[in-house]
């Protein structure tokens, strides 16, 4: 049986990469999944997954820098899944820009996913867990972009660095309700994410493909890129019992790339 074994979590940007692995993790660990995304078709390849895990599913596509599709899609989890215990605000997009060239519409459209997007999971999560008495668990996406800011990255690094602000201030308001929150920090992570990072460095630095990932992944402690399901474990970890006493943290998980 597992840690959380009939608890339901809801993860966002769970279609691929990062979310898709937690969501595989925590329904391997006994959760059923609520899984939100944009993208309707993976989201269904995910749900074959859940249940091939012998767990339940509910696919809900909802765009999270939009309050009311966050907050209804929360609703919606509880009355398709029968309760809530667990949110992972985990969708996240990235942009590589020097900062000298960022516009306006660069700063709308990061802020309204990686910044919004978490302030209305957390709000959800938590009107959810205060109307039902749930002693819930709020996990939230960061980076080791949110510790150190990066160059090419810089609204990127701001916005991860607010949501270790939002980690820490909503965890201090919900504490006496007995509703944690935390986040978790990821590195150099092999996905669709991170092809995209290199391909933009190498347009903005003149470096070859493949030359800018090489590079971060030399800088790794442990002498490899971090997988989708190095994350994962530790989210799981973070939405267990044996985390019940943590609460406003954001840890590294990044194979030792930055030190704090």
């Amino acid at each position: 049986m597992g840690a959380i074994e009939g608890t339901v979590a809801l993860v966002t940007g769970a279609a691929q990469g990062i979310g898709r692995a937690i969501a595989l993790r925590l329904a391997a660990d006994g959760a059923d999944v609520a899984l939100v995304d944009l993208n309707e078709d993976k989201l269904a390849g995910v749900a074959g997954e859940v249940a091939a895990l012998g767990r339940k599913s509910t696919t809900i596509v909802a765009n999270v820098s939009d309050r009311a599709q966050v907050h209804a899609a929360v609703a919606q989890a509880r009355e398709d899944l029968g309760s809530l215990e667990i949110v992972v605000n985990n969708a996240g997009i990235v942009q590589v820009k020097p900062i000298t060239d960022v516009t306006h519409d660069d700063l709308s459209a990061i802020v309204d996913v990686n910044v919004a997007g978490v302030v209305w999971g957390i709000q959800a999560a938590a009107k959810a867990f205060l109307e039902h008495g749930t002693k819930g668990t709020i996990i939230n996406a960061s980076s080791i972009a949110g510790h150190d800011g990066f160059a090419l990255l810089s609204l990127y690094s701001a916005t991860k660095f607010a949501v270790r602000a939002l980690t820490q201030a909503a965890a201090k308001e919900l504490a006496p309700h007995g509703i944690t929150v935390n986040a978790y920090c990821p590195g150099v992570v092999d996905t669709d994410m991170w092809v995209t990072v290199d391909a933009e460095m190498a347009r903005h630095t003149g470096a070859a493909p493949g030359a800018t990932y090489a590079q971060y992944v030399d800088g790794i402690a442990l002498g490899r890129a971090e997988t989708p399901e190095d994350v994962a474990g530790f989210v799981s970890y973070l939405a267990g019992p044996d985390a019940k006493y943590m609460t406003g943290q954001s840890p590294l998980i990044d194979g030792g790339l930055v030190y704090r």
